[in-house]
């Protein structure tokens, strides 16, 4: 062989080594849960199912996967594969349905599940045994847990138990008697109860039997309480039976024609009735009325007002002695309420008052608390559309005051001492009641915070625009 034969023989080779080596690593890792057992595989398959069919596991439709079976292999991938286990579940029949036996695979620990998921109910009375050992109510096994082997139900008999009143009761019991079954119910026979047939007559599915109780019953009537055993059926016969009479509005608790089953009290209630007089009193109103004699600013009371006094006749109602209910049942107002009558001035007196500036005449003098305000001072920026104007649309300067229209109203004229002559043309947000503010420019602004009597220029507006009875805050200082 030569050397150029050798050399092609050795690439052949290495490249077979790296394909192998290739395909080798080109494997994914899967671990396996089985249950209790862990297995570790590389594989080249591309779903769940594939690999657990490589791996040689057959599963049954009851087995839980994780993931599912068609999920895609990622590698390092780990699978969860848990198996359904075996269980037989007895049903004893009793009456109409026979026994039978079934086996189930289930993932499930908590006997209930595994009988819901086997689709057998369990019927009122029936008894659950779990591998021999009998069940009571608790609470389900953890999903963690191995499944029972073995499930038995004893099916339970349906005793029908009828009163003397009438009522029904079904039992549904796995006693062989009929007085195992009454006890397992809590039903207990007095020495004096009759039951038919016989306690120890053998239980059968669809059994009835008639049982008669002497009742106890308690009974509340005239402020004493006593139980006795009667065979009253009824509430009307019990109280004939015990001399109890019902007078006027008497009533018993429950009705008269109520029925007894044992156990309840009886309740006779004594039921009276009485009047009271209450009085109450009427709050009297506060009337103001005008007077064109009184000068403008003058109150005169001319009556203080009294309150007025309502009678009301309530009818009370006791029950045992205890009041239990108030009714009104008519009301009289024996004395009305007069009203407090003032009477206010509505004649207005034009005064002449020398000033530094001169005489002026003035036909109202208010006592207001005065502050004051200038554009950069309004709390308006100065970027805003209105900056420096007023409410009026005026721009903001000296002469401008800004008042409460209730008081004074807009475009009238005011003369403020130490300030000089105002046009009402403004408002704001504090300037409430006997309260103005005093405007001026930026430049010559003069901070003011006190009390001033404020002068009403003429002329004299309208009747109807003037404010007669003005808003009393804040209030004055007294002059």
């Amino acid at each position: 062989m030569n050397r150029w034969a050798l050399l092609k023989w050795i690439a052949w080779i290495g490249l077979g080594a790296f394909c192998l080596w290739g395909y080798w690593r080109s494997q994914q890792t899967v671990t396996i849960l089985l249950d209790d057992q862990v297995l570790f595989i590389r594989t080249h398959q591309r779903t769940v199912g594939d690999v657990l069919r490589e791996a040689g596991l057959m599963l049954r439709l009851e087995d839980a996967v994780s993931p599912p079976l068609t999920h895609t292999i990622q590698s390092p991938m780990t699978i969860r594969v848990r198996r359904a286990r075996p269980v037989r579940i007895l049903i004893e029949g009793r009456g109409v349905e026979p026994s039978r036996q079934v086996q189930v695979y289930t993932l499930h620990s908590d006997p209930q599940a595994i009988l819901a998921e086997a689709g057998i109910a369990m019927g009122p009375g029936d008894v659950l045994w779990v591998d021999g050992r009998r069940r009571e109510d608790g609470p389900p096994a953890l999903d963690g847990e191995r499944p029972p082997q073995e499930i038995r139900i004893v099916r339970s008999a349906p005793l029908v138990v009828r009163l003397e009143n009438g009522a029904r009761r079904v039992i549904w019991s796995t006693a062989p008697t009929v007085g195992a079954a009454l006890r397992e119910a809590g039903v207990l026979l007095g020495p004096a109860d009759r039951l038919l047939p016989g306690p120890e007559t053998p239980l059968d599915g669809g059994m009835q039997v008639s049982l008669f109780r002497a009742r106890p019953i308690t009974v509340e009537a005239d402020g004493r309480i006593q139980v006795i055993s009667t065979t009253a059926r009824t509430v009307r016969e019990l109280l004939w039976e015990l001399g109890i009479s019902l007078h006027g509005q008497d009533r018993v608790v429950p009705g008269e024609e109520s029925r007894l089953q044992g156990g309840e009290t009886v309740r006779v209630i004594r039921v009276a009735e009485g009047f009271e007089i209450e009085e109450t009193s009427v709050p009297f109103q506060t009337v103001w009325e005008p007077d064109p004699n009184l000068e403008l600013d003058t109150w005169v009371q001319r009556s203080p007002g009294r309150n007025g006094v309502l009678q009301r006749r309530i009818r009370v109602r006791y029950e045992n002695g205890q009041e239990v209910a108030r009714e009104v049942v008519d009301e009289t107002l024996i004395r009305p309420p007069e009203p407090r009558v003032w009477v206010y001035g509505t004649k207005i007196v034009v005064r002449t008052l020398e000033t530094s500036d001169g005489p002026i005449e003035y036909w109202r003098r208010i006592r207001m608390l005065a502050t004051s305000y200038s554009p950069s001072t309004a709390g308006v920026h100065p970027s805003a559309s209105y900056f420096g104007r007023t409410r009026t649309g005026l721009p903001m300067q000296r002469g401008i005051v800004a008042v409460d229209p209730r008081v004074i109203r807009l475009g009238w004229k005011v003369y403020v001492p130490g300030y000089g002559v105002g046009l009402a043309a403004d408002t704001g947000g504090g300037i409430i009641g006997r309260r103005i503010d005093l405007g001026y420019n930026d430049e010559d602004l003069v901070l003011w915070y006190r009390w001033v009597d404020v002068y009403l220029l003429t002329p004299v507006p309208p009747p109807e625009s003037i404010p007669y009875i003005l808003p009393e805050w804040p209030i004055p200082p007294s002059r």
